[in-house]
């Protein structure tokens, strides 16, 4: 599986670069903490394929990585996707390396 890690998401982030982030997390999660991504919640992304880019870099995350790679593997065996990126330590991650000041739960 390719992964993304957390600083190299900031800088695709900073440099404006083409890509989709798509956070995998229930919706109280994404209340506590996040970082943009559109919610998918885990359960609901094979109902929602439709909302996968196909012909850009997606990034898929949740709060430490698990789930999201759990959801890559399945759509990449699933689906045929070879765009598909999991973030590497998730949102805890992101806190711990990138934004301080955000919540970790």
């Amino acid at each position: 599986m390719k992964e993304v890690t957390v600083t190299e998401l900031k800088s695709m982030k900073d440099n404006n670069e083409d890509f989709q982030l798509i956070d995998v997390r229930e919706p109280f999660e994404y209340k506590i903490a996040n970082i943009g991504g559109e919610l998918i919640p885990l359960a609901s992304v094979p109902d929602h394929l439709d909302k996968i880019a196909k012909d850009k870099k997606v990034i898929i995350m949740c709060r430490s990585g698990a789930r999201s790679g759990r959801i890559v593997d399945y759509l990449e065996q699933n689906y045929n996707l070879n765009n598909l990126y999991n973030l590497k330590g998730g949102v805890l991650a992101w806190a711990d390396e990138i934004d301080t000041s955000m919540q970790k739960y």
